[in-house]
């Protein structure tokens, strides 16, 4: 899994970029990365993992969050299947002036520091941005740049939401060690399903095991045990999505005990496999990955 700056490039005549997402996942980089825009993205429709920052957890019946400045975040096509239609804003900050006396934009500034957490809208507010957002893709010159006001102004409005991440994740924890980060994520996307050997991954990351011990978890405040355990439990939902059964899920992940897979199951997303079977059935699971502690970061080491 690559870890990567992205350059963006507004839309011609336009001061920042606008983009409509609907060919096949397959034509798409869904690859962990960073930018120095604010990003709001909306899934249309469709299933998929959202990772931001250090939160990854699947989504169902489609998305809208906001993400702040060089928060790194992957693509929401990520792990999804098709079809799979997005509209995506990406905008500097800068380009948001407005007079100090203007009491209004202080909602607005509120909603972007919020924004660095990762913001994620309930899905009636999806609803309720969907046609702003699609007369964005038709819009042009300043009426274009007031429709981004006014879709700002009312998600700062908006108290619907949940926040993402506990604390902000700076970008250089991804800058500063990206190599070694890239190939200890690739390792465990390419060997999730086996048994995974600690020693053999910080030989890979070219650190002693107690030195891997200690880089991992100040860059995540979660061990790399944690991290692998909720990697493959998240691989688990999407194959249980895929009407998968729960032993078959449990050894595609690298879970080798049943028994061992529903304990690690039922506190990473609070439900049973069972419970998630069913509840995904009816279109009401939202599974949110979560840790015992929550994740802290360090801004450097």
């Amino acid at each position: 899994m690559k870890v990567s700056f992205e350059r963006i490039i507004p839309n011609a005549k336009s001061s920042f970029r606008t983009l409509h997402n609907n060919s096949p996942i397959s034509e798409f980089k869904w690859e962990y990365h960073y930018h120095p825009e604010i990003e709001l993205v909306c899934v249309i429709s469709g299933n998929g993992t959202r990772h931001v920052g250090y939160h990854k957890s699947n989504y169902t019946n489609g998305d809208l969050v906001l993400i702040g400045s060089n928060i790194p975040h992957s693509g929401f096509g990520l792990n999804s299947t098709d079809p799979h239609e997005e509209i995506v804003l990406q905008f500097r900050e800068e380009i948001l002036q407005f007079p100090q006396q203007e009491v209004e934009a202080r909602s607005i500034k509120n909603l972007l520091e919020l924004s660095k957490y990762g913001i994620h809208f309930h899905h009636k507010i999806k609803k309720i941005m969907l046609p702003k957002l699609k007369l964005m893709l038709e819009s042009e010159g300043y009426k274009r740049y007031l429709l981004l006001l006014e879709i700002l102004f009312e998600l700062s409005k908006c108290e619907d939401y949940d926040l993402l991440n506990k604390e902000i994740m700076p970008y250089t924890i991804i800058s500063k060690n990206k190599t070694r980060l890239e190939n200890i994520f690739t390792y465990v996307e390419h060997h999730y399903d086996k048994e995974i050997n600690i020693e053999d991954v910080a030989r890979i990351a070219n650190l002693t095991l107690p030195a891997f011990c200690n880089f991992f978890k100040k860059a995540t405040q979660i061990t790399f045990t944690e991290f692998v355990n909720r990697y493959r439990i998240n691989k688990a939902c999407l194959l249980m999505s895929q009407d998968k059964s729960i032993s078959e899920c449990s050894y595609s992940c690298g879970f080798n005990n049943v028994t061992y897979f529903n304990r690690m199951f039922k506190k990473y997303t609070e439900k049973t496999p069972s419970e998630f079977i069913k509840n995904f059935s009816h279109n009401k699971v939202n599974v949110d990955l979560k840790v015992e502690n929550e994740v802290k970061v360090t801004a450097g080491f």
